[in-house]
């Protein structure tokens, strides 16, 4: 049995304006360095057994708090990194509308047909997310590992793994919390959901200092 645990990176600046922010390097606000300070203080005695993490700086930087507080070794994988958002990227859903509004209302649709115009398919983004997943449960398992990545993957590769239709990851899933826990049970090719999008802050052990 290997457990997962799925989070966010910290905030970045793009967080504010809600643009979509796909392979584009965009740095953590001062919130993002304190959710990934929480999360790192969550860490220490979680319990882990192994860090992976997204190639995105956002997400590095964040598992380098996790990575300070355990002392495991950051795993680095491109399968992580988000999706690709093609002509969308760096825009706002106002922007998209106005730059491509007919293809922007089909992927509000159906985001999985309908991908947003120059982008990657969903489907090759669960296909690498899958084989990396497969890969640490392979690796661990019996272990606790945390993965460092970004809200439109992990929500996808939570659709696959619990039999919901990719398509209805926005509805489904709205968002990822930035360094909030979801946690997973792995075994037998059966996928449990124990946690799901739990704030960070909330969370015993991750203490806020002022």
């Amino acid at each position: 049995m290997t457990q997962l645990v799925l989070t966010r990176h910290g905030e970045t600046v793009w967080h504010a304006e809600n643009r979509y922010a796909g392979r584009s390097d965009i740095a953590l606000t001062e919130r993002g360095v304190e959710q990934a300070r929480l999360l790192g203080e969550w860490a220490r005695h979680a319990g882990l057994t192994a860090l992976w993490c997204s190639p995105l700086g956002r997400a590095r930087d964040t598992a380098a708090r996790v990575a300070d507080t355990t002392g495991l070794a950051t795993q680095v994988d491109e399968r992580l990194v988000e999706l690709d958002f093609g002509d969308g990227e760096g825009l706002t859903t106002a922007e998209m509308r106005h730059k491509f509004p007919d293809a922007f209302d089909a992927f509000v649709a159906d985001p999985v047909a309908n991908h947003l115009p120059g982008g990657e398919d969903p489907r090759d983004a669960v296909a690498r997310m899958l084989a990396c997943l497969n890969e640490i449960c392979v690796a661990e398992p019996d272990g606790k590992v945390l993965i460092v990545g970004h809200t439109t993957v992990l929500r996808l590769v939570l659709c696959q793994l619990l039999g919901i239709p990719l398509a209805n990851y926005r509805r489904l899933f709205p968002f990822m919390r930035n360094a909030g826990l979801t946690m997973l049970r792995l075994r037998d090719g059966q996928t449990a959901l124990l946690e799901f999008n739990t704030p960070i802050e909330l969370i015993p052990g991750s203490i806020r200092t002022h």
